[in-house]
């Protein structure tokens, strides 16, 4: 289990932003994904959505998958040992 790490954030520049906490933790998560710091699948468990919700976050923005020939390589030998190609 992973320790908890906690980011404290005044009402005050939240306001200013006009965001809620779950807004700018989306808007992390976003930032981090673009940035190639967190993979899709912990930027979606930061901003606390489903990985199809997530998808569609980005879909919305116009930001592509991170998804290069290495990935397409592991899917297709994931599908060919699966007796699917």
């Amino acid at each position: 289990m992973s320790a908890i790490q906690t980011l404290e954030v005044s009402q005050d520049i939240l306001d200013s932003a006009r965001l809620t906490l779950a807004d700018l933790k989306m808007e992390l998560a976003v930032y981090l994904y673009v940035q190639g710091r967190l993979s899709v699948g912990k930027a979606r468990e930061l901003a606390g959505i489903s990985l199809w919700e997530f998808r569609q976050l980005l879909a919305s923005r116009q930001i592509a998958p991170h998804y290069d020939e290495a990935d397409l390589s592991e899917d297709v030998a994931t599908l060919h040992a699966m007796g699917r190609l």
